[in-house]
């Protein structure tokens, strides 16, 4: 069986990881790695490609795709294996280290012999670091300190659980003092550490943080460092005159920080977190906000959901960045469960919430009987939920469109009959069980459903959720491609739990001309407000307003469906 896109990426990656850590020189690094995020992001399977092909894609030259053909023909790269057998394998671990980079990685391996995390354990607590520059009595505990959190640490965050971190820590700044920078800010659908840049005194701020926070990491006039359960949070300090370069810096991605430094340097300047310095002249720049910083390199303002070095920087020179879907944009949700299957929430109840919210509709979707786990309904019980839908429409201002959730079967019927289906607004098929299906036949199942006349927007389509259970194998440029063929939306399944699809696909799908739904699947009241974030994995897909299918007005909507 062929390489996946992302098995191929992960190699590629690690063979950057592996010649890091051997001291090889940065741009050679930087290859590794630029490319296996191109990979990531390619449609098609690399399979498909000849090495001139891939060769011409962008961050991918010859040298890699040479290797990537050997890869695909033998199974094997002999250079990853050599680097592989040169190295110890528990150095790679120590890359996940709080505070532990790939220079560090070197120096303990080649100074002290480390070659693992109970090594390097062994060695602060003995107290043998401290003859390497830069490690002294602090950096060995924080060492120790970082080495039990990784020991229980669970992995990264989902967004909502990130938000309640930031708003412990921030309860205790000024408002208006602070920014969340990392990839909080560039809306990735998980969250590592948390980076926030303040304008705040660190004199002031450093006691109340240290009261809100579960550990005290480090402590300082330019960062303080806490952990707040286990969640680390780096306050970076900084003057108003400096906010706008500290913001960009830490918000990244590394590689979109990388490109912009080698912008600067072809203007002859040095780029920093601090500013922008010419070279010749010594004449430093300084900028208040992200805006001046970028016209400055001579760009247009990038979106935080955009920074990712895959293109936008060359349209933001260009001056042919997206206009991105905005918050406000959206005029309902086209996913929800009411008590009719495995909701906690009437009919009524859910038009009176999208009253609250400025909704001009919102569709119900219960699931269909099939799936016996959520209750669900049969076509009685739709028929039944019809005229409960049509007598609340009567006199609310929020429009209920009639629809259902209905399961995707192991062979791509559907769990309810057309002649039920045909009476329903709004049809969103999901698979719900079956989900270890080879991919073949997994892909082959979800398009079947697609060439259904009545399904409109297929649900969550890679079942994934997110740190309990990875996305199903299923080939999504051939869903893609089904999609546009039939005219089918697809959901950006809004729930931090699912977050499903991910801006990979959503970009390759809008590429294609395929409309996204972005919906909360919601089952409780506060469910709704998690629109914001599928908003935010819609904007890192480079989707406009015309490209989501709930932004368009009720009668829009229904003309475009039907």
């Amino acid at each position: 069986m062929a390489l996946s896109n992302r098995q191929i990426a992960e190699t590629i990656r690690h063979m950057g990881q592996l010649l890091e850590i051997l001291g090889e020189e940065s741009f050679k690094v930087r290859a590794y790695y630029r490319a296996a995020e191109t990979i990531l992001r390619q449609e098609k399977p690399l399979a498909e490609k000849t090495a001139a092909e891939m060769s011409r894609l962008p961050g991918i030259g010859k040298n890699i795709a040479a290797k990537i053909v050997e890869l695909h023909e033998t199974g094997r790269i002999r250079e990853y294996e050599n680097l592989r057998e040169s190295i110890p394998a528990g150095l790679v671990e120590l890359l996940e280290l709080d505070g532990v980079g790939p220079k560090t990685v070197h120096k303990l391996w080649k100074k002290f012999g480390i070659v693992n995390v109970d090594e390097l354990e062994a060695a602060a607590r003995g107290h043998r670091l401290r003859s390497m520059r830069g490690f002294g009595e602090k950096k060995e505990a924080e060492i120790i300190r970082s080495i039990a959190h990784h020991r229980h640490r669970s992995g990264r965050m989902r967004r909502d659980q990130a938000e309640q971190v930031i708003d412990t820590v921030t309860a205790v700044l000024p408002p208006g003092s602070y920014t969340v920078a990392g990839s909080f800010r560039r809306g990735k659908s998980t969250v590592g550490d948390i980076d926030i840049v303040s304008v705040a005194s660190p004199f002031t701020m450093n006691p109340l943080l240290s009261s809100v926070a579960d550990e005290v990491i480090d402590e300082g006039e330019r960062r303080t460092s806490i952990r707040v359960g286990a969640r680390r949070v780096d306050v970076r300090f900084t003057d108003r005159a400096h906010f706008g370069s500290m913001l960009m810096y830490l918000t990244g991605s590394k590689l979109f920080n990388i490109h912009l430094r080698n912008i600067a340097q072809e203007q002859g300047c040095k780029l920093n977190e601090y500013g922008i310095e010419h070279l010749n002249t010594g004449e430093p720049f300084t900028f208040a906000d992200e805006e001046a910083m970028f016209h400055h390199l001579g760009m247009d303002p990038i979106p935080p959901e955009l920074r990712e070095d895959t293109g936008e920087i060359e349209c933001a020179q260009q001056h042919t960045l997206p206009s991105l879907v905005e918050p406000g944009h959206i005029r309902g949700d086209l996913h929800v469960h009411s008590t009719g299957s495995d909701g906690v929430l009437g009919i009524r109840d859910l038009a009176r919430i999208g009253e609250q919210r400025g909704y001009e509709y919102i569709l119900v979707t219960d699931h269909s009987a099939s799936l016996g786990v959520a209750g669900g309904l049969d076509a009685h019980a739709v028929r039944r939920q019809l005229h409960e839908i049509e007598v609340a429409n009567r006199d609310r201002g929020c429009h209920l469109l009639a629809g259902i959730e209905v399961d995707i079967l192991g062979d791509g019927r559907l769990g309810l009959p057309d002649s039920v289906l045909q009476d329903l607004d709004i049809v969103v098929a999901s698979v719900h069980s079956g989900l270890k299906q080879e991919q073949d036949i997994m892909t082959r199942r979800i398009i079947s459903a697609l060439h259904n006349e009545h399904v409109d927007i297929l649900g969550h389509p890679t079942g994934r959720l997110l740190g309990r259970r990875p996305a199903f194998e299923v080939d999504m440029a051939r869903i893609i491609e089904a999609a546009a063929e039939t005219g089918t939306a697809m959901e950006i399944n809004a729930s931090p739990h699912r977050l499903d699809i991910d801006d990979i696909h959503v970009r390759q799908a809008k590429e294609h001309g395929v409309r996204m739904a972005i919906s909360t699947d919601a089952h409780r009241k506060d469910d709704f407000a998690n629109m914001r974030y599928g908003v935010a994995i819609a904007r890192r897909g480079w989707c406009g307003r015309n490209d989501i299918l709930n932004t368009k007005s009720l009668n829009e909507l229904l003309e475009f469906i039907q």
